[in-house]
């Protein structure tokens, strides 16, 4: 969505781009609806090992433990106890990408099975059928923790694999149980663990025995340890001696090293016994500062045993867990009729949302639990992927748990948000403060420094919203107005000069160094709708601190810009239906004060930047969503009518419909923009290569925007919106991000829309591509239109801009 910036390259996913708002040349990076500037960490050495890439990233699922606050900060003095710092992954029937410590250090790349017969040798990851279920649910199937089962079942049926994934509530351990059931003849299990410790696959260490499976670099190590001795262990380097080419020849590890003296990608091999017709064993991952440390994070799990650490992780009887979590969300029950799937989706998505939360930082919420298109990137250079904070991303889930009745995470969110704030004291620092960054790690270290003025804008909003609900007291919403929230609002009013790494450019809002897809310089109407309500909102704040002088130019910036609006974006004589059929409608991005002469944009993705009357989006719904423009605005309306043109060709074209087999339902799918190349190539190629076929898919996200938008449209008729109209926008928006969810309840960044190859993936029309699954924003996006359709208006509306617009216009 985004274009972003700093230390961390996806290498393969690099396209030298430039850009005339001030940025030098920059490189382009597979992140989320997040793409960035470059400079570059140095690799890991892979040793004699062979380089190799993240994992697949269209989770099945994701999961760690639920940690309780203690005055709105992680504690061991906390009712959860000692606070656990593992999170999982699972893709493909494996455990994928295991992080510790922060949220996006990656200690494990994949942990799977294979397993051998007479003359044959498979592997989980590329010879099974993989399903996934969730282990603990209510008793109409509505998960209760992100605890999973996954059943991998051998396409030859010779033997299945059942999975029990969770981790260690009270330690810092990952839990796996193993389940092998051998269905025509003897089988030998091995776990083949790929560490990439230290956030990378090279300079690590290793040693392998019968009891212990071990890695470590520097100040962090893990061990496996499993509940029966493995017959043989080995560790080896990545596709020289890593034992997984003798198994396949030899259906045996032969004699191989027991230790990696030297640095390098490595993998470890533990065989574990026959089975002959079914055998249980419990893996236990531990983590430390040291192997040491580790074997003891793992004995002691192992030792408390399989029930009593998924019941705590649970929060079952007297243990505080995910129950207890779900159970502190006071309008969660209530928001269950208004779901397609009696609430399956719904509880997923409040346990995916508190999931993707760093357990050091309280209110650090990431974008995904995931490096999008990571099988296609080597990982021999640390990368946060989408594991990091995005202020726009940060504000959607703050505003869905606020929406599901979370009362604490908000408030820890929000008093988070000085952590990604631009001062004088940010290291570094020499230009203009009080906008936020564009992509920060989670302990506040900048990655990308673009400026994004909704970004700025969202965390006044959040202030706003969450004093409105009574979450944050009027003196805490006043301080943070005087240390926060004000210089915020002062850069949103007169901008300033950068001085921030690479960044050295001037910025005039509401014109943007970056719009919301992080793309594009320019004016945007979703970025100009952000700074619109953010600017009315701070004029109120400033009201009540008594500074008048403030209020009256903010109210003066919001009414200024929401003036020339129409001018710098809505076009009279738009030529995307062609030169001879001019169209009026909202631009996606204007370079300058006038809509009729909007410039060309920029060349991004590996696409050629069009004028930019050819490239339009359905960001102008975000003037409705917050209370900028109503729905029936004769331009919003125009504007829809383009936006819904689908015999527009595939490189221009938004909207696209799809039907899945059996539900009946036609669901309106929407892509970022026309000419978007943030994905897949047409012609099978992953993102990355920045060649000419290049497509960004279909968002569900956007099924959600409009599903907003045509309630907001239902609440001006007569009478308001009526239980008919709620049946329809549950029918088919609400059911349509339903069916957007894979099996694991994960909702995508983007689906398959249809158009050009399946890839290697073999994609299924409506399915998650390799993008990011889950992405937070997309289960934000559901929750808050669950809470909307209930309440029978938009969650996210600015009351006070709403009030003042309308004002305004009578």
């Amino acid at each position: 969505m985004e274009f972003r910036v700093r230390k961390h390259v996806l290498a393969a996913c690099v396209s030298l781009l430039a850009m005339s708002a001030g940025l030098p040349t920059l490189a382009q990076e597979a992140m989320h609806d997040h793409n960035p500037t470059v400079i570059a960490d140095a690799k890991a050495t892979n040793g004699p090992g062979k380089p190799s890439p993240w994992a697949y990233s269209g989770k099945q699922g994701i999961g760690s433990a639920y940690e309780a606050y203690k005055d709105f900060q992680f504690s061991d003095k906390a009712t959860t106890g000692t606070v656990s710092k593992v999170w999982f992954s699972l893709a493909e029937g494996v455990v994928t990408e295991t992080m510790y410590g922060l949220i996006h250090q990656a200690q494990i790349r994949e942990l799977q099975i294979a397993v051998t017969g007479k003359g044959w040798t498979a592997f989980e990851r590329t010879d099974t059928i993989s399903h996934v279920s969730y282990i603990h649910t209510d008793k109409a199937g509505r998960p209760l923790s992100p605890a999973y089962r996954l059943t991998n079942t051998d396409k030859q049926g010779r033997f299945v694999i059942i999975k029990d994934v969770f981790t260690d509530p009270d330690r810092q351990t990952l839990m796996v149980r193993v389940t092998v059931k051998a269905l025509k003849g003897p089988v030998t299990p091995y776990v083949i663990l790929d560490p990439s410790m230290a956030n990378t696959s090279g300079d690590d260490l290793g040693h392998a025995n019968v009891t212990n499976l071990q890695a470590w670099q520097g100040n962090v190590a893990l061990n496996l340890s499993a509940s029966v001795p493995f017959k043989k262990a080995t560790v080896g380097y990545t596709g020289v001696s890593d034992g997984i080419a003798s198994l396949t020849a030899s259906q045996t590890l032969g004699e191989l090293p027991s230790a990696a003296n030297n640095k390098g990608n490595i993998v470890l091999v533990g065989q574990l016994p026959v089975v002959t017709k079914q055998t249980t064993v419990d893996l236990a991952v531990g983590f430390g500062a040291t192997p040491k440390a580790a074997t003891a994070e793992s004995a002691a799990s192992l030792k408390t045993g399989y029930a009593k650490v998924l019941a705590n992780f649970n929060g079952e009887g007297k243990a505080v867990g995910w129950e207890d979590y779900l159970a502190s969300l006071s309008e969660l029950k209530s928001l269950i009729p208004i779901s397609e799937d009696n609430g399956k989706l719904l509880y997923a998505s409040a346990l995916m949302l508190k999931v993707q939360e760093d357990h050091t930082s309280a209110g650090a919420m990431i974008a995904s639990l995931s490096n999008p298109w990571g099988d296609t990137v080597t990982a021999d250079i640390s990368a946060t992927g989408y594991k990091a904070v995005w202020p726009r991303d940060f504000y959607q889930v703050s505003m869905a748990l606020a929406a599901l009745g979370d009362k604490a995470t908000p408030v820890a969110a929000f008093r988070y948000l000085p952590t990604v704030q631009v001062k004088a004291s940010t290291p570094g620092n020499t230009g203009a403060t009080g906008w936020f960054l564009q992509k920060a790690h989670v302990d506040g270290t900048p990655e990308w420094v673009g400026v994004q003025l909704d970004q700025t804008a969202m965390p006044i909003l959040l202030g706003a919203r969450l004093e409105q609900l009574g979450l944050i007291p009027k003196a805490e919403l006043m301080a943070s107005w005087q240390t926060m929230l004000k210089p915020a609002a002062d850069f949103l009013s007169h901008g300033g000069t950068v001085g921030l790494d690479w960044n050295h450019a001037t910025i005039t809002p509401p014109y943007s160094q970056q719009e919301r897809w992080e793309e594009q310089e320019g004016h945007s109407p979703s970025t100009t709708a952000a700074v619109i309500a953010g600017l009315v909102a701070a004029a109120d704040m400033a009201t009540q601190a008594g500074d008048a002088e403030s209020a009256k130019l903010y109210a003066a910036k919001a009414d200024d810009y929401s003036g020339k609006l129409e001018q710098r974006l809505f076009t009279t004589t738009g030529k995307l239906r062609g030169d001879n059929k001019p169209a009026s409608y909202f631009l996606r991005i204007s370079r300058s004060d006038d809509a009729n002469n909007p410039g060309t944009l920029d060349d991004r993705n590996g696409l050629k930047g069009l004028r930019a009357d050819l490239m339009v989006d359905a960001g102008f719904l975000e003037l409705v969503r917050y209370g900028v423009r109503p729905a029936n605005d004769k331009d919003i309306a125009a504007s829809l009518a383009v936006i819904d043109d689908q015999t527009l060709p595939d490189s221009l074209r938004v909207r696209y419909d799809f039907h899945f087999p059996g539900a009946g339902v036609t669901v309106p799918g929407f892509r970022r923009y026309g000419n978007d190349g943030y994905g897949e190539g047409t012609n099978g190629g992953n993102y990355g290569s920045m060649s000419p076929d290049q497509r960004g898919r279909v968002w569900p996200i956007f099924t959600g925007e409009r599903g907003h938008y045509e309630l907001a449209a239902d609440s001006l008729k007569a009478g308001g919106v009526s239980d008919a109209d709620v049946a329809v926008v549950r029918g088919t928006y609400v059911k349509g991000m339903e069916l957007f969810a894979n099996e694991g309840l994960m909702i995508p960044e983007q689906v398959y829309d249809g158009v050009g190859s399946k890839t290697t993936h073999d994609y299924t029309v409506g399915e998650g591509t390799d993008s990011a699954t889950p992405l937070a924003w997309s289960h934000a996006e559901y929750v808050k239109l669950l809470r909307s359709v209930r309440d029978r208006q938009v969650w996210d509306r600015n009351a006070t801009t709403y009030q003042h617009f309308t004002k305004v216009k009578d």
